[in-house]
């Protein structure tokens, strides 16, 4: 991924902008997209500052919060599907899809597998 273009051209563009000029104009001038001029200045007249958004990092998973939860209702009902999980979990106000749920278990260690018990057919 590329890095974010520098903050005093970022400032510039947008100081350009505020004085009037037009987003392609400016565009032409300082060598950018269009694209890039609206969204620096979207981005200025929001929060105030031009400055490009913090890339990389730590996102939390989506149902660490719900982990004590989860792995009571696994214990409680061990056959359980991923999609009964993920539409229970919508029921408690916390949409995720099947392979969120998935991602947590393989995470926690836990997996569904075939018991041996069970015969083939025929």
């Amino acid at each position: 991924m590329a890095a974010p273009l520098s903050l005093d051209l970022r400032e510039r563009v947008v100081a350009a902008v505020c004085a009037g000029e037009t987003c392609r104009a400016v565009a032409l001038r300082f060598g950018v997209s269009v694209a890039s001029v609206v969204k620096w200045s979207q981005r200025f007249r929001s929060t105030g500052s031009a400055a490009a958004k913090a890339m990389g990092g730590h996102r939390p998973y989506a149902l660490e919060g719900e982990r004590a939860w989860l792995l009571a209702r696994i214990a409680a009902e061990p056959e359980i599907t991923l999609r009964a999980l993920a539409a229970e979990l919508a029921e408690r106000g916390r949409p995720v899809s099947h392979y969120a749920v998935w991602h947590f278990l393989a995470r926690e260690g836990i997996s569904f597998k075939k018991k041996p018990a069970r015969g083939r057919a025929g």
